[in-house]
């Protein structure tokens, strides 16, 4: 017979781990649906009662955003406009019912191509943190997510938090996504920028592409022809197809390779030119 473990605490989650096999859930809007018809039968580690894993917390220099903190929770927190990307993309995965459960660190854990929290928060130059038993190292999350639904974490540990670093500049972030209709789709592609800004130039660029390859890109030489442009509304003008050249998209039912790049690269054009807008 399955097991269901609920604890209170990541000090007796992570014991829990350190036993045996578990499926960790979070919100389960990944996990039930991807059981319709079928059995329940993994043992659950269910951590959405452990307070200390939910929430956003100013830590001087980065923002820790807990694992189990909820799409709803991002999107009404006040942040600064850094954070404007990820909070747009908050707002369009799935639709209210899924945004209220669903979490940021599940988005993650679930690695699919398609995830729309994982082009802003790679945008964010985000790391996470990782727990076991032994204690808790941070990765960047580039190096975090391995390919189509695989990460780093192991049997035993969690994904306790996703960071986010403080930028050197005065800095803020937009995300565009392109699917067949408005609300409740897969996307086809989608883009998330982040620029810092100094006297009206771009200081840095980070810009990153989903479901156009196995894991989310950032697109580095994008980023680099952007350094020290000036910053507004022909800053998407700069980019070229060329510079997309970390992608790697696939033909299937929703859309052919060769479109999933012409979206990108017209999706990350206008990206960067409302943030060169607002700037």
């Amino acid at each position: 017979m399955a097991t269901y473990l609920r604890p209170t605490s990541q000090t007796e989650a992570l014991a829990a781990l350190a036993q045996g096999r578990l499926t960790v859930l979070a919100g389960g809007t990944d996990y039930y649906p991807s059981k319709v018809g079928k059995p329940l039968a993994d043992d659950i580690l269910d951590i959405s009662a452990i307070a200390s894993l939910r929430g956003i917390r100013d830590e001087g220099n980065a923002w820790r955003i807990g694992t189990t903190t909820t799409w709803s929770d991002l999107a009404e927190a006040d942040l600064p406009p850094l954070f404007d990307g990820l909070k747009a993309a908050a707002r369009e995965i799935g639709g209210v019912q899924i945004q209220n459960a669903g979490t940021l660190g599940g988005n993650l854990c679930n690695a699919s191509p398609a995830a729309d929290g994982v082009p802003p928060l790679l945008a964010l130059d985000a790391r996470v943190e990782i727990a076991d038993t032994a204690g808790s190292r941070s990765v960047a999350l580039a190096d975090f997510i391995l390919g189509n639904r695989t990460t780093l974490l192991r049997p035993n540990q969690l994904l306790a938090a996703i960071l986010v670093p403080k930028p050197a500049h005065e800095a803020r972030s937009h995300f565009l996504k392109l699917g067949a209709r408005e609300y409740l789709v897969v996307s086809i592609a989608m883009v998330a920028a982040t620029l810092e800004t100094e006297t009206g130039r771009v200081r840095a660029a980070r810009i990153a592409v989903g479901a156009c390859s196995p894991v989310a890109r950032r697109l580095p030489l994008a980023e680099a022809v952007l350094a020290g442009k000036p910053c507004d509304a022909t800053l998407g003008e700069f980019l070229r197809a060329e510079h997309l050249a970390a992608l790697a998209p696939i033909d299937d039912v929703r859309a052919s390779g060769e479109y999933r790049l012409d979206a990108a690269l017209t999706l990350a054009k206008r990206v960067l030119s409302h943030l060169g807008a607002q700037a």
